[in-house]
């Protein structure tokens, strides 16, 4: 797999941002963050709370809440002692979990990193403008490219569905053919992370 060069830290990291959050299809009461790849075609979709999921999205919207937010306090608190985040780091991915690592300096130099949930990571880094970053290998693991097809030609011989949407059958009882063409059809809709669960069945079943 090649990736962008001008999407790469000097470490070889992948650069990532925020693309957008919707309602979690697979997980109820949760939402999926997704990630995109800067500078390239990848997109990784991230399950988090309800209450992270606000979080980021007011920061995506622009919105000021009338007093601050907790995400907005740690940043706040951070900044007030000379302590500057430096980088968000989604560094394992591990039983269908993101484990991320947020480095911080102080004014003298000092490094510390922290372990931290990947949702309130990313919601921290909103707020500071600091960047995110992933391995190549947790990209294309969970990762899927956006390919932007043209739509066929209107063709007379062509049946048309009046059907809203389609069925999937039990993805557990397909073969790998099928399990791709399903994934590849939710990567058409932009649904990720219903493509990820379909990724890591057919991982299984290699």
């Amino acid at each position: 797999m090649e990736y962008n060069n001008e999407s790469s830290g000097h470490d070889g990291r992948i650069r990532l941002r925020v693309l957008g959050i919707s309602y979690s299809q697979i997980q109820s009461g949760a939402y999926a963050l997704i990630l995109a790849q800067v500078d390239g075609p990848y997109r990784i979709p991230v399950v988090v709370g309800a209450a992270e999921a606000q979080s980021i999205a007011i920061k995506m919207e622009g919105i000021i809440p009338p007093r601050p937010m907790t995400h907005d306090l740690f940043a706040t608190l951070s900044q007030a002692y000379g302590i500057e985040l430096k980088d968000v780091f989604i560094h394992r991915f591990e039983d269908g979990i993101f484990s991320s690592e947020l480095t911080f300096e102080d004014k003298n130099g000092v490094e510390v990193k922290l372990d931290a949930r990947t949702s309130d990571a990313i919601a921290i880094a909103m707020r500071t403008q600091t960047p995110i970053f992933t391995t190549p290998e947790i990209l294309e693991e969970t990762g899927f490219i956006m390919e932007i097809k043209e739509a066929p030609a209107p063709d007379s011989d062509t049946e048309v569905s009046t059907e809203d949407g389609f069925n999937d059958p039990d993805p557990e009882n397909c073969s790998i053919e099928e399990l791709e063409e399903l994934m590849a059809r939710h990567i058409e809709n932009e649904e990720y992370e219903e493509a990820a669960r379909i990724k890591a069945i057919i991982a299984s079943k290699k």
